[in-house]
């Protein structure tokens, strides 16, 4: 990646305003209040794929200045991590939408990712005529795009968020995967060119490495680094990426048994959650200093290596912004006919910004 490509990736249009004035807490968030003021919106909106045109039993709630019903639709309410600050960032989202329109608002989730269950759920909220908008977290590109398309074509709003999806919705709010495998390695290369690290044996994984977000950051991970160290080595890639699971005991034993058999692996990229399983592998092997890694998303264990040198980095993708902006973004169509734009950019969390980090985290899995 160059300079130039990386500087895009981490600004933001200019649009992009920060919630300071919306939450008492002035903590850091990437949801934009304004948006493109689009002709037709709310009542009407045409798109490439066609025309948008909102339910008459919304749109005389509008009309009225009735509080709308918003539901936010998300992959699981049981993961750990996950889940409380998916939990958090809806409260989040709607405390902010408050300031643009009233809303009502709701959140449904299978207690693990189960795609079916998630569309059952909606389908259900949808036959009560329960949902005036709604933001939704899809497992999977494709796993929700038939019920999105469903929503939109019956007039009610539809904002995704969490992974890329290929539905008609109006905003995907989220990390693009080949973005951010990309700006990890780029992280990674710079580390060791600043503490003189001439690291050549690399290894990928992740709790599920055949999902599309996982294969995006795996190979563009995998082809940064090598095109910046042509003998670079990597005992697993994109196409056989390491399944660790997202269970902490398992993934763990996973990690242990992969550094018992590959002793000379010296970098491990987790592309999710359990990237502190492997930190704690690599410390009750004995391996510290000899191996290193990174992981997405923010956890107390990940911070705790990143201190101890274990961890290079914690990629955060802003889980909670990913789950407040559909509440927000509803709020701004209805009201003011604006569509919010993907502001979304990956924050590289290092050992001189772990105190910040830990502030953060703290607030929100106690969900203040």
């Amino acid at each position: 990646m160059t300079t130039k490509s990386l500087s895009i990736l981490l600004g933001t249009v200019g649009m992009l305003s920060l919630c300071a004035a919306a939450r008492a807490d002035n903590v850091d968030t990437q949801i934009p209040l304004k948006g493109e003021k689009v002709d037709g919106a709310p009542f009407e909106v045409k798109r490439d794929w066609g025309t948008f045109k909102l339910d008459q039993r919304i749109a005389d709630k509008i009309k009225n200045g009735e509080p709308l019903n918003y539901v936010f639709s998300y992959q699981a309410s049981g993961i750990p991590l996950f889940s409380p600050q998916f939990q958090a960032g809806a409260k989040m989202g709607c405390d902010m939408a408050q300031s643009i329109y009233k809303l009502n608002c709701s959140e449904i989730a299978p207690v693990q990712n189960d795609p079916n269950q998630q569309v059952a759920q909606i389908e259900a909220k949808l036959a009560a005529g329960e949902i005036d908008c709604i933001g939704i977290e899809p497992v999977s590109a494709d796993g929700l795009t038939a019920i999105t398309n469903k929503l939109m074509d019956q007039g009610i709003p539809v904002f995704t968020s969490g992974v890329p999806s290929n539905g008609h919705e109006f905003t995907r709010f989220t990390q693009i995967p080949l973005k951010e495998g990309a700006f990890a390695a780029e992280t990674v290369l710079k580390w060791m060119k600043d503490n003189n690290k001439d690291l050549k044996v690399f290894a990928v994984s992740g709790g599920d490495p055949t999902a599309e977000w996982a294969q995006g950051r795996m190979k563009s991970f995998v082809d940064t680094i090598k095109a910046a160290i042509p003998d670079a080595e990597f005992l697993t890639t994109a196409e056989n990426g390491l399944n660790t699971s997202y269970e902490p005991g398992q993934t763990y034993d996973v990690y242990r048994s992969f550094l018992t058999a590959n002793p000379n692996v010296q970098f491990i990229q987790n592309v999710d959650i359990g990237a502190e399983h492997a930190d704690r592998a690599i410390e009750s092997l004995g391996m510290q200093g000899q191996v290193y890694t990174i992981g997405w998303n923010s956890s107390k264990g990940q911070l705790d290596a990143i201190e101890k040198g274990i961890q290079v980095a914690q990629f955060d993708q802003r889980w909670p912004d990913q789950a407040g902006f559909g509440a927000v973004a509803c709020a701004a169509f209805l009201k003011n006919g604006e569509i919010l734009p993907n502001t979304q950019t990956l924050k590289a969390v290092m050992k001189d910004d772990v105190a910040k980090a830990r502030e953060e985290l703290d607030r929100t899995m106690a969900q203040k």
